[in-house]
């Protein structure tokens, strides 16, 4: 009896080490200055206060407490825009505490949330590799891990490094498969390395098949790649040097170029921080998720989604949204200083609340969620800076008709991070997305150094809800 006695208590000691699924939450991020903002101020998002219940699959130190949930449409127009300076220009930078002891997320009814991997250094993009396992950017560290769920269960059991600085790792960002190929994109390049199907590492350099104009305005270093449907071409995103200033390409666009790097040329522009990229699953269109402009009060410029096609010009620095909304820093007796150009400018198709710093975005092509869900887009929400309440700090869902196109307004799908929009105070700030093979959605979560997994389980609903360890 005393034997088995002292093998149950190793077997509790052992569970309760500190590995790749540890319960304990990871210390705040340290010197990250970019402000934050505020929940919508049309169609704020309503929860209920009972709780639902956890993953049933996920450990049970790995489920986090969610809400119900019940999401109103958000729809911001063009003509009920402010004019510029409507309001001061804050610039308050969140305050990122840690993760609670006993935190609350608030997801749709059916929906869960848990704890895919943590312990992580400023988790930034995602992508899966052809063989299924996470690969994660850990941006500032100039490395990428790869994380692999052996059981399945939900969590990320093994984590590998595989690749960094050693590897030409410089501010890495997107990362994509095609062709027996990595591709990279890198702050100042795109590169890419020959890849075969299970390999948990990268070896060598690589080769560098493009020059990109390195790093930017306050954090507009990303660069995301994003390989067409028919697997021929390579796009990249570059977004602007500054905040509003005349720049010469290919800042703030889209460049289009071969799998070599061949043939580069300018997709679409005027697009200022155009981070998140990617093709809707039936109608093969590219969309991208831009980040607006500072400094014209708390209501401008909003950030948006949109269609992009070859040559269209989004407006930026000279305009936004409308040939008729000018930005005042760029005008000159009543006249814009590129009017023939602004008379392009193009209107975006799904307006968010101004500051909210719109980066990741990830078509939902999975088969698990509800039926609303199939076809539609998530962007993550990472918040701001330039706004006297925050906003963001969340993951929203844009629907689309079942022609393939978004119905014009979106809605909150994860929220909760946000504790005090006065301060602002959060313990969240979601970045990257990725649909799962089985169905769930991933976030990174560079806040507090997570990965988030959403699964839809709709038979647990009645469940009662149970807390984390």
């Amino acid at each position: 009896m005393y034997r088995l006695r002292c093998l149950m208590l190793l077997l509790l000691l052992s569970g309760c080490s500190g590995n790749v699924k540890s319960g304990k939450p990871a210390e705040p991020a340290k010197g990250d200055n970019r402000p934050a903002v505020n929940p919508a101020p049309v169609g704020e998002a309503q929860t209920q206060p009972t709780l639902a219940p956890v993953a049933a699959s996920a450990p049970l130190q790995r489920q986090v407490r969610t809400r119900s949930l019940s999401p109103k449409p958000i729809r911001i127009t063009v003509e009920s825009l402010p004019k510029p300076y409507h309001s001061n220009s804050a610039s308050r930078s969140p305050d990122v505490v840690p993760v609670p002891a006993n935190p609350v997320l608030d997801v749709p009814a059916g929906f869960t949330v848990n704890v895919f991997a943590e312990g992580l250094e400023k988790p930034r993009w995602l992508a899966l590799t052809p063989s299924g396992d996470v690969l994660v950017t850990e941006t500032p560290q100039n490395r990428i891990r790869l994380l692999r769920d052996t059981d399945g269960d939900g969590v990320a059991d093994t984590t590998k490094v595989f690749a960094t600085a050693e590897n030409k790792l410089h501010l890495p960002l997107g990362m994509a498969f095609a062709g027996g190929y990595f591709f990279l994109g890198n702050t100042d390049e795109v590169r890419r390395f020959p890849y075969t199907a299970g390999s948990d590492k990268l070896t060598g350099a690589g080769e560098k098949i493009a020059d990109l104009p390195g790093e930017g305005y306050n954090q507009h270093w990303t660069r995301n790649v994003a390989v067409s449907p028919d697997g021929q071409k390579l796009y990249v995103s570059i977004g602007s040097e500054s905040n509003a200033d005349e720049e010469p390409l290919p800042r703030a666009s889209v460049q289009v170029m071969n799998k070599d790097g061949s043939e580069q040329k300018t997709f679409a522009y005027g697009l200022r921080n155009p981070v998140g990229l990617d093709f809707h699953p039936v109608t093969d269109e590219l969309y991208t998720a831009v980040n607006e402009r500072d400094g014209l009060g708390d209501d401008l410029v909003p950030d948006y989604l949109t269609r992009i096609r070859q040559g269209e010009f989004y407006g930026w620095p000279y305009a936004y949204f409308s040939p008729a909304n000018l930005d005042p820093r760029l005008v000159k007796n009543g006249q814009s200083l590129e009017a023939e150009l602004v008379k392009r400018t193009q209107t975006p198709d799904v307006l968010f609340q101004a500051h909210s710093a719109a980066l990741g975005l990830q078509f939902y092509d999975g088969q698990t969620f509800p039926e609303k869900y199939r076809n539609g887009a998530f962007v993550a929400f990472r918040g701001s800076w330039n706004r006297n309440q925050g906003t963001g700090y969340k993951i929203v869902f844009v629907p689309f008709n079942s022609s393939g196109r978004p119905q014009g307004g979106y809605e909150d799908f994860v929220t909760g991070f946000l504790l005090d929009p006065s301060g602002p105070t959060t313990w969240g700030r979601p970045v990257g997305l990725l649909v799962m093979p089985d169905g769930s959605l991933l976030f990174t979560e560079e806040g507090n150094n997570r990965i988030y997994r959403v699964q839809y389980q709709p038979a647990a609903v009645q469940r009662p809800a149970q807390n984390p360890s």
